[in-house]
């Protein structure tokens, strides 16, 4: 992600030195272990905890001699430590140590995510509650249907992430895994000991049983996780980019004072902000692809994920917590235009109403295929501009000798197809 989108925190944990904090964070972790069972010395364990201090320009200057980023970070953190420098890395390998720290940085990105995340879970929450009641037209491929509410709406955005919060904690957990395993998973040159003191330590779950690399279906199953967020946030995106149509004009994004839509139309108030919120999922959607192609490696590991992860992870992570916070701040400031939602349901003069009419009818005694015919008929006329489909229908002898007037007046009632809408928002503890 670009600098300007990316909150200071996630850049902090991406970056460079925090990287190698982490390393360091894994060896101490493992070292104390270690010292604990008599591995070590002890007294070289606080030494090392003492002393040990990363140094990210000289471990960059060792890398290009080296070519290996993990013994670059190793020496240049015990060059000046003596003696007690030798137990640091201990029985280890590289991915020990890459493996475990990445696991300790996307258990705190995931905590930034989750930020966000619950600040649009509330979002929706407020506004599902505050228009409740409020009727609008519901569409079926992108035609007026039946009457729901904006808060009925928002109820169904917002029940999806809950259960989006579900799947999120779940691959937090599953991705929160640390290895202390050796060369090829076999514990030759590291007591098993180790990784269960150092992961509780760390507050991560050994992965057992591993190979050289931790498994990277966990990998995979958290990126498809916020590829699923993404995608629901795109949806309640595109639902705002749709009812800001100039045509429809029911909501809209926020428009800030000073605010320009447009360099040549001084005009346009655009959904820039649902827009660029669509964009993004797409992203995720492409990032969760490249995490499932890292899941076969060959034999014990290879590194064809590493480069892939080094990309991926911190732009996935990065890219959902600005997602987020971009569809919380639109969920919160939200215009909403209650007077065009009710210009919107009157706009096709009554069709909206035509099941309720075939159903009266069939419960007076008509047979379903002559109502549908019938009404069919007259909505037709209405579609075509031929006339009012309510005056049609109250107009029509054989609809008349059927239904009669206090039936034909609940035939038209908006409320009829939102009864049972505060039932639901019991249901979903809304209220």
């Amino acid at each position: 992600m670009i600098e300007r989108y990316t909150s200071p925190a996630m850049l902090r944990i991406w970056s460079e030195e925090h990287k190698l904090e982490t390393w360091l964070t894994v060896e101490l972790a493992a070292a104390e272990a270690q010292a604990a069972l008599g591995i070590i010395p002890k007294a070289a364990f606080q030494q090392l905890k003492a002393k040990a201090r990363v140094n990210p320009k000289r471990a960059a200057e060792i890398e290009k001699i080296t070519n290996h980023d993990v013994i670059a970070f190793v020496s240049s953190t015990t060059e000046k430590m003596g003696p007690a420098g030798r137990y640091l890395h201990f029985g280890m390998t590289s991915s020990d140590v890459v493996d475990t720290a990445l696991a300790l940085r996307l258990r705190d990105a995931s905590d930034l995510i989750e930020v966000q995340l619950n600040r649009l879970e509330r979002a929706l929450a407020k506004q599902a509650k505050k228009y409740r009641r409020l009727p609008m037209m519901g569409r079926s491929h992108g035609i007026h249907a039946e009457p729901v509410t904006f808060g009925l709406k928002l109820a169904v955005f917002w029940s999806e992430i809950r259960r989006q919060q579900v799947r999120f904690a779940s691959a937090r957990k599953t991705v929160a895994a640390g290895m202390f395993s050796g060369a090829v998973g076999t514990y030759a040159n590291q007591d098993p000991r180790v990784e269960q003191l150092a992961c509780k330590r760390l507050g991560l779950t050994p992965e057992l049983p591993s190979t050289q690399v931790i498994s990277r279906d966990r990998h995979a199953e958290y990126l498809c996780t916020l590829a699923q967020i993404g995608s629901s946030v795109e949806k309640i995106a595109v639902e705002i980019r749709h009812l800001q149509r100039t045509e429809v004009r029911e909501a809209e994004e926020f428009f800030a004072k000073g605010q320009k839509g447009s360099s040549a139309m001084p005009h346009k108030r655009n959904p820039i902000i649902c827009e660029r919120v669509t964009g993004l999922a797409r992203l995720l959607r492409g990032y969760s692809i490249a995490a499932l192609e890292n899941v076969a490696l060959w034999h014990e590991r290879d590194i064809s994920h590493s480069s892939v992860e080094r990309m991926i992870l911190p732009d996935a992570t990065a890219t959902l917590e600005y997602q987020l916070m971009k569809m919380a701040e639109v969920m919160e400031n939200l215009v909403v235009y209650p007077k065009n939602m009710e210009r919107n349901l009157n706009l096709t003069r009554g069709l909206i109403h035509s099941q309720q009419v075939l159903l009266t009818l069939v419960q007076k005694g008509m047979s379903r295929d002559d109502a549908y015919r019938k009404v069919q008929t007259l909505a037709m006329r209405a579609w075509t501009h031929e006339g009012n489909f309510k005056e049609l229908v109250h107009q029509d002898p054989e609809i008349t000798r059927v239904l009669t007037p206090a039936d034909l007046k609940s035939c038209f009632d908006v409320t009829y197809h939102t009864k049972h809408v505060d039932g639901i928002f019991k249901r979903l503890k809304l209220i």
